[in-house]
C-alpha cells in the first residue's frame, strides 16, 4: 500500500494540467456564449454532437478505469496529493462536461422554423391549414440526444460495477494474485485486473474511433452550407493547438497508455481541418457581404454617412435644376446649352424683337408734309380707308 499510494509530485505535469483545465473552460465559453447570444444553434450537426459527447464520455471513463487506484488512495493521502493525482481525471471530465453542454444548448436553442413542417397528407377541409408535424432534423436530434444520455449512463454504471468488483490495492489478497498481467493493450506496471484492462481498452479504442469520425458530419454540413453558422471560430483557434498540450498532459500521467491519449490526438487533427474550412468560408462571406447565417450585412455607419451625403447632393442638384426650369418658363420653346446664360439670352431676344417691330413701322409709314391734305379727296378716300384699315 505504501508503494502504491506514495505521492509522486511532478510540478510540471500538475502545472500543465491546471493550465489546461483553465484553457478548456476559456475555449468552450465562446461557443456557449455564441449559441446563447445568437439565440440559435443553426449550422451544428446533431451527429457531430452525438459522436463528440460519446467520445469524450468514453475517454473520461477510460481514465477513471485506469486510474481507479489513485481514486481509492485518496482515503489515505492528503487532500493536496489526492487533487494532484486525480487532476487528469478532472481535466478529461471537464472536457466531457463542457462539450456535452453544447449538446444541451443545441436542443434548447434549436431554430423554431426548423422544428416543424406542414404535413404532406391531403387535408379534407380546404379552408384549414395543413397540420404541422415534426421535421426530420428535429426528430433526429431528439433521438440522438436520448442515445447520448443512455450511452453515458450505461457506460458509467458498468465502469462503477467493474471497479467496485475488482480487489482494492489497499487490501491486496494473498496469493494467488487476481492481478494477471494483461496481454493487451500492453503489459505495464499498473497492475490492472484483466476485466478492467479489457474494459479500459474498449473505452479507449471506441473513444478514438468516435473521435476520428466525430468531425466528419460537421465538416459535411459546413461544406454544403458554405457558411460558418453557429460554430465558434475562436473556440477552435484555441483548442486546435491545445490538443497537443492535452495529449502531452495525459501521456505524462502515471498509469496511462496510448489508449488514453489517442482520442485527443485524432480529435485535434480533425478539428484543425474544420477550422481551416470555417476560415475559408469567413473570407467568402466577407466577399459576399453576408453574415454567418447567410443574411445580408447591415450598412456600416461610414457607408450610411456617405450614402446620406450622396442623397443630399442629389436633392440639391434637383432643386437647382427645378429653379432654372421655372426661370426658363418665361420664354416658351427656348432651348439653352449649358454654357449660355438664360437672362442674357432673354434680354437679347427682347432687344431683337423691339428692333424688328420698329423696322416694320418705318417701312409702312406715310411721309407727311405741309402739302399733304389732312383729309383725302375724291377717289383717294378709299385708299385712305384701306391704309387705315391695315393699321
Amino acid at each position: 500500500m505504501n508503494d502504491i499510494c506514495t505521492p509522486q509530485h511532478d510540478w510540471f505535469t500538475a502545472t500543465l494540467t491546471l493550465l489546461l483545465c483553465i484553457g478548456l473552460i476559456i475555449s468552450y465559453l465562446p461557443q456557449h456564449f455564441r449559441i446563447i447570444h445568437k439565440g440559435t444553434s443553426e449550422g451544428l450537426s446533431p451527429w457531430f454532437l452525438l459522436l463528440g459527447s460519446t467520445s469524450s464520455a468514453a475517454g473520461f471513463l477510460n481514465l477513471v478505469t485506469v486510474q481507479h487506484t489513485q481514486i481509492r488512495c485518496c482515503r489515505v493521502v492528503s487532500i493536496a496529493s489526492c487533487v494532484e493525482s486525480t487532476a487528469g481525471i478532472v481535466q478529461v471530465g471537464l472536457q466531457w462536461g463542457m462539450f456535452s453542454f453544447i449538446f444541451v444548448l443545441y436542443m434548447m436553442y434549436f431554430p423554431e422554423h426548423l422544428k416543424f413542417t406542414e404535413s404532406s397528407q391531403l387535408n379534407p377541409e380546404r379552408n384549414r391549414k395543413a397540420p404541422l408535424v415534426r421535421s426530420a432534423l428535429w426528430s433526429r436530434s431528439i433521438l440522438l440526444a436520448n442515445v447520448t444520455g443512455a450511452h453515458f449512463i450505461l457506460s458509467a454504471l458498468l465502469t462503477l460495477v467493474l471497479v467496485l468488483a475488482s480487489p482494492s490495492p489497499l487490501n491486496s489478497p494473498t496469493p494467488p494474485s487476481p492481478y494477471p498481467d494483461p496481454t493487451f493493450p500492453i503489459p505495464d506496471a499498473s497492475g490492472l485486473p484483466l476485466s478492467l484492462a479489457r474494459w479500459a481498452l474498449f473505452l479507449g479504442v471506441s473513444s478514438a474511433l468516435l473521435a476520428a469520425i466525430q468531425y466528419i458530419p460537421q465538416i459535411a454540413v459546413t461544406w454544403h452550407a458554405k457558411l460558418v453558422g453557429a460554430l465558434s471560430v475562436p473556440m477552435m483557434c484555441v483548442q486546435s493547438p491545445g490538443a497537443i498540450a492535452m495529449v502531452l498532459s495525459i501521456a505524462l500521467r502515471p498509469g496511462t497508455n496510448w489508449t488514453s491519449w489517442i482520442t485527443y490526438a485524432v480529435a485535434g487533427l480533425m478539428q484543425f481541418t474544420l477550422l481551416s474550412l470555417c476560415l475559408a468560408w469567413k473570407l467568402r462571406q466577407r466577399r459576399l457581404r453576408v453574415d454567418d447565417f447567410g443574411m445580408p450585412l447591415p450598412v456600416s455607419d461610414a457607408g450610411a454617412s456617405a450614402s446620406r451625403v450622396r442623397d443630399a447632393e442629389a436633392r440639391e442638384r434637383t432643386e437647382v435644376e427645378e429653379e432654372e426650369g421655372e426661370e426658363e418658363e418665361g420664354v416658351p420653346g427656348l432651348v439653352l446649352s449649358a454654357e449660355e446664360d438664360a437672362g442674357a439670352v432673354r434680354k437679347a431676344l427682347e432687344s431683337a424683337l423691339g428692333e424688328a417691330v420698329a423696322a416694320d413701322v418705318r417701312e409702312g409709314a406715310v411721309e407727311v408734309s405741309e402739302a399733304t391734305p389732312l383729309l383725302p379727296r375724291g377717289d383717294a378716300r378709299g385708299k385712305g380707308k384701306a391704309r387705315a384699315g391695315w393699321w
